[in-house]
This record gives structure tokens, sequence and C-alpha cells, in this order.
């Protein structure tokens, strides 16, 4: 017997995600658009509240902001479900603290990128970082997005950085630089920087250079349209369905972490 679809609710669904997921949702046959809402008080065609979206769901995909997804992970955890899906980037401490905590109830999947090959690219970085020494080469992380883009670094580059530090098995934020300004003194060894570009309709474009006297080694991904955050959204949706409580990421779902 076939599966029966897979019932998705759209979290900010007016947003610039929330409507590529509707459209990428409505044309998959192993999903059911079952729900789109936004924040309280918003109209719109179709639109429901939170609480009627949550009731009819087995899969939330939300793309809005860190502290939405947060309240969201609480209250899907208090109702026991649904799942969710969380691409919601720029989360404090105290954020991913609730999104933790709600993962010990429901399952969910959360990433700074859902783009497979950009996945690709945090695995070559953090085995460049652990083949090259960090006394010799040094890291520079490059990212660049639309002008409504809020927060910086972009969670995909925070990614690169973890998986350069975690290569080589230090804590990046001892290490980190997120701006330069004035005289600030030849670079300290291991010192892993990150520049920001905002501007225009950029989808997302980011590179990992790897320097060191005489040589210059670059991975890089560009994002040419926002559909390819949605089928990685979507591939997370039907990999989260009915899984067992827990945190996960794309490397989960690509097969690289969770059986």
């Amino acid at each position: 017997m076939p599966q029966p679809p897979i019932r998705i609710a759209i979290a900010g669904a007016l947003g610039r995600m929330g409507r590529q997921m509707t459209d990428a949702v409505r044309v998959d046959p192993r999903l059911a658009l079952a729900a789109r809402f936004h924040r309280p008080g918003a109209v719109g065609d179709g639109l429901v509240s939170r609480e009627e979206a949550l009731a009819v769901a087995d899969v939330v995909i939300d793309f809005t902001t860190p502290a939405a997804s947060a309240d969201l992970a609480r209250i899907c955890a208090e109702r026991g479900g649904p799942a969710l899906v969380i691409g919601s980037t720029g989360f404090d401490a105290s954020e991913l603290a609730a999104i933790a905590d709600a993962a010990k109830t429901i399952a969910i999947v959360r990433s700074g990128s859902f783009s497979l090959g950009l996945n690709m690219l945090i695995g070559l970085v953090e085995q460049a970082a652990r083949a090259l020494d960090p006394d010799d080469w040094d890291v520079e992380i490059v990212e660049a997005h639309h002008r409504h883009k809020v927060d910086a670094p972009s969670g995909t580059a925070l990614m690169l950085g973890h998986a350069a530090a975690g290569g080589r098995g230090i804590d990046l934020e001892t290490v980190a630089r997120r701006a330069r300004d004035g005289a600030i003194g030849a670079r300290p060894a291991g010192e892993i920087g990150f520049a920001v570009v905002r501007g225009g309709s950029i989808v997302g474009e980011h590179s990992v250079s790897f320097c060191t006297e005489g040589e210059l080694v670059t991975l890089s991904h560009a994002a040419g349209d926002r559909i390819m955050f949605a089928r990685g959204a979507i591939a997370a949706a039907l990999w989260v369905a009915g899984r067992q409580p827990g945190e996960y990421d794309m490397r989960d779902v690509l097969g690289f972490g969770a059986p």
C-alpha cells in the first residue's frame, strides 16, 4: 500500500522562504500542504492560526526568526508534536537552549543551510582544516547575502567556522575574529576570520580560504535560487516525520550521523 502523504504546515507563510516552501510542498506528491500560518494577526488567503496548524500537521517547516522558532519549538513540545524543520539563523544561547529542551520531547531538524552542496562544503572544510597546520595556514570565511538579511555572520558562515575549528580540535569562539577595523596588528596564528557582504538580491555565497606563504586554497559555494533550500527542507521533513525525539541536522538527514 502506498504511504499517505506527510502533512506539512508552513510557518512564516508570507515570508520569502515561506512562499517558496508553499510552492514546493504543493507540487510534491509525497507531501500534503495541511496549513499555512504567519505571526499573530496576519491575514492572507488560506492562513490559519498557529494552534489550528499544529493540530493538523505531521511536520512544521519554519523559516522565521530565532525567537519565533524557539517559541514554536516550545509549543510543539508541550503538545507532544508535530516534528519541526527549522531553518532560522542567528540564535542566541537561550534560544538554542529552548530548542534543545524541546528536542527531548519532539524530533527537530535544525540547520543553518538545507543545501546539499553546502553541507558537502562543510565536510571538505573540516577535512582541510584537519590536514593543514594552523600555525602555517590562515582561515578566512567570506559570506554574501541580500540586503534584507538581518543576522551576520550568516548561520551558514558560522557552520563553516565550526567545521574549520572542529577539524583543528578547538572551540570556534576562542579563535573567531568577527570584525577588523583600524590598527589591529599582525594576524595571530590559528585565527579564523569572518567577513560579511550585504547587498542587492544575493541569495547566498560562501567561501573558505586557507592561506599560507605562496599558496591559497579556496573552497566555495554559491546559491543561485532559494529552491535549493526548499528541496533540502523537504528532504528533512520526509526524514524527520515519525522520528524519535532529538535535535538533528542535515548531516543526519544525509546519512552521515544518526542511523
